[in-house]
């Protein structure tokens, strides 16, 4: 691998269900904190990360439209969840010595600052972890989407995107022991063969603004420093 990383400014996309412990729900204190160990090691690296964490392991909006409630009130409360993740996940990333900031598209007095795209850059260029809260702000759109805009505004070099496997595959591997395993693929082929990589909309803003997604199994000691000085026999590249 090469000294300098690959990817020198990211986007990572977790899930929220990433933070929950034994329980299935909650926020989890020792999964947050492994969470933050793996991020930690990123910047480490070398590189500059923005974060957005999904709400799966409190609330997600289209289940609660599902279940009978308004579809904007229900994502209103999604992107609440997510700035409690985002709260959590800053306390942990600070507990281990990294320097992190929040910025969220509700922004609420003395908790939240709202989101400044020249402030968040100017922090990532100081070493900070910026973490973005409350998606983007309106309902009818996944924290996907919303990974696929900050990613845009803040100048990426990439979304990484972690999944619960090692990559993008023909067919889902945990059900067809046949599924292969890409290791590179392009939009086009992605879109032909209707793999499932990013909602919709947010593939769209990664393909018409050339924003390469990386889409890797997220937890492996050293995995984010790995893939982002290439290695990608553990990921996917989509571009």
């Amino acid at each position: 691998m090469s000294e300098q990383p690959k990817f020198k400014r990211i986007l990572l996309k977790l899930s929220g269900e990433m933070l929950k412990g034994p329980s299935g729900y909650g926020i989890d204190a020792d999964a947050t904190l492994t969470a933050a160990q793996r991020i930690a090691e990123a910047v480490k690296c070398g590189c500059q990360v923005a974060i957005i964490i999904g709400a799966g392991n409190i609330f997600r909006g289209l289940a609660g439209s599902r279940s009978g409630m308004d579809r904007s009130c229900a994502d209103n409360m999604g992107m609440l969840a997510t700035a409690m993740n985002a709260l959590a996940m800053r306390d942990a990333l600070e507990s281990l010595g990294v320097a992190a900031e929040i910025q969220s598209a509700f922004a609420i007095a003395g908790v939240l600052e709202p989101f400044d795209q020249r402030k968040a850059i100017r922090l990532l260029e100081e070493g900070k972890v910026v973490l973005f809260a409350a998606g983007t702000g309106h309902p009818y759109f996944t924290t996907d989407t919303c990974a696929a805009l900050r990613a845009c505004e803040i100048k990426a070099e990439a979304v990484f995107k972690a999944t619960k496997v090692d990559g993008v595959y023909s067919a889902d591997p945990m059900k067809d022991k046949n599924a292969v395993r890409y290791e590179e693929i392009s939009f086009a082929e992605a879109l032909a063969k209707r793999l499932k990589v990013m909602d919709s909309t947010a593939f769209s803003l990664c393909q018409d603004n050339n924003l390469p997604i990386l889409v890797f199994k997220f937890g492996e000691p050293g995995i984010l420093c790995n893939i982002m000085h290439g290695d990608l026999s553990n990921a996917t590249l989509v571009h």
